[in-house]
């Protein structure tokens, strides 16, 4: 079984560890899900088997869920998803699935959820206020990378989280939070699943089941899709082609405002000293040391970059910090017909539980919002083919389309905020600001560099930016 599970996690978009040396030393399965079988139509059982992946040499490991259907007989519907065959414990002989893809196999735990099923193996949590539809028929959505997501008709959404830590998931407390709150901008939660921790230990949350938000739009689709209607009209300028995105960013900046209000108001809050500022600064230098190892381009800028995160150590005011996003972008927003939605509260996945619920500025959010919004102009520009001096045109436009978004993004999240005064942004909150685009840039090209090196020039073009507008301010 553990051969068979390795073999199938490696292949998975989901898995974390591709590239480094793993073996797969444990599973255990946590809790079970099953019902009665008709004659004509079996019904798998269904194992929740946490899988632990070690890395030689390195000391750590990790936890994977991969919930699998089990049947007597192969099911040929299911051949894509299998993963291997067995001699069960418990079950005798079995041919084991990837129960997300199995409809039969995810109508359980829409089921248990509707009976709100609690034992000493699961505790399915609801949160009043929706009647599930049991009728409905499962679709796994297929383009994630870190989790997995099963659509419930038009009604529901179930999150499995791949990756599983003990203690509270940020995702689900968060939407948990909210919606008591009832925000508008985040799809309302309608219960969770997790494994009780033994004695007072923390329990382990599996997945979330929240309102499926049929009339949505992926966000980061909808500003590409506004740059290539740029683009594709020579003489017109951002805010005069029929595909303007400048009101849109507005309305996300007012939505991600609110939100940040609204989570200052239902989670603790605290403030940063000058002792936790310099700590701030430190861990970007450092990141800018390890990231220069991995990108060579990075040098000539490493003395300005320093300057920048140097600033941050030069703010007197104590900043105030909460809970926040923590991988805030324009994939992590959809647009409905009832404004903006955001989504995966999940923070930083590369980072450890502890440090995601950590309180962080609210400006860590914004800074990655801004540049999102300069990689969805930069990105089309890419992929046009032009000669050097169309080129050099739309390398103009692209710049043109991001600084009117990055402004309408601002102007409408210090329209609401309640963390600027009469809606302007401080001098402080300005260093602040540059420091954290800074330092998502820095993290931008190391990723490009190991994944797609003919995008780097877009992160180190904004860096290029963002070194040259800090010197002009330091010289005013």
């Amino acid at each position: 079984m553990k051969s068979e599970l390795e073999h199938y996690i490696t292949q998975t978009r989901w898995f974390g560890g591709k590239g480094r040396k793993h073996t797969v030393t444990d599973v255990r399965r946590v809790g079970t899900l099953s019902a009665a079988a008709p004659a004509d139509h079996p019904q798998p059982c269904v194992g929740i088997e946490l899988v632990t992946v070690e890395y030689p040499g390195s000391g750590e490991h990790e936890v994977y869920q991969v919930p699998l259907a089990y049947y007597g007989e192969e099911q040929e519907r299911l051949e894509h998803a299998y993963v291997g065959s067995w001699e069960d414990p418990d079950l005798g002989p079995v041919h084991g699935y990837d129960a997300l893809h199995d409809r039969a196999a995810t109508s359980l735990w829409l089921e248990a959820f509707v009976e709100e099923r609690a034992d000493e193996e699961l505790v399915f949590h609801r949160v009043q206020g929706h009647d599930l539809d049991l009728t409905a028929h499962s679709t796994l959505f297929s383009g994630e990378q870190s989790n997995s997501s099963v659509a419930f008709g038009e009604d529901s959404l179930m999150k499995v989280f791949r990756k599983v830590t003990p203690g509270s998931n940020p995702d689900i407390e968060i939407h948990e939070a909210l919606t008591r709150t009832e925000s508008d901008h985040v799809a309302a939660l309608y219960g969770w699943l997790e494994v009780p921790g033994p004695g007072d230990d923390p329990p382990l949350q599996l997945a979330m089941l929240q309102e499926f938000l049929r009339t949505a739009s992926d966000g980061w689709d909808l500003a590409l899709a506004s740059v290539r209607d740029l683009y594709a009209e020579a003489d017109l300028h951002a805010d005069e082609v029929g595909g303007d995105f400048g009101s849109e960013s507005h309305r996300l900046g007012v939505a991600t405002g609110q939100v940040h209000d609204a989570l200052a108001s239902a989670f603790p809050t605290t403030e940063w000293a000058q002792a936790d500022l310099r700590a701030l600064a430190d861990a970007m230098r450092s990141r800018l040391d390890a990231a220069v190892d991995v990108v060579p381009e990075l040098a000539p800028h490493a003395d300005a970059l320093r300057e920048i995160y140097a600033a941050v150590e030069r703010i007197t005011d104590t900043v105030l910090v909460q809970r926040v996003h923590g991988d805030f972008h324009l994939g992590q927003t959809l647009r409905t017909t009832r404004g903006w939605k955001i989504v995966d509260f999940e923070g930083e996945p590369a980072k450890p539980l502890a440090e995601r619920v950590l309180p962080d500025s609210p400006w860590r959010d914004v800074a990655g919002m801004l540049r999102s919004l300069d990689y969805a102009a930069h990105a089309v520009e890419a992929d046009v083919e032009v000669d050097e001096e169309g080129r050099k045109q739309i390398a103009y436009r692209a710049a043109e389309w991001a600084q009117r978004n990055q402004k309408e993004f601002l102007d409408g999240y210090v329209e609401v905020s309640g963390r600027t005064a009469s809606g302007v942004i401080s001098p402080e909150q300005h260093l602040l600001l540059a420091a954290y685009q800074a330092d998502k840039a820095v993290y931008e090209t190391v990723y490009e560099a190991r994944n797609r090196p003919s995008w780097i020039s877009i992160p180190l073009g904004a860096i290029a930016r963002l070194a040259e507008s800090a010197a002009q301010e330091e010289e005013s």
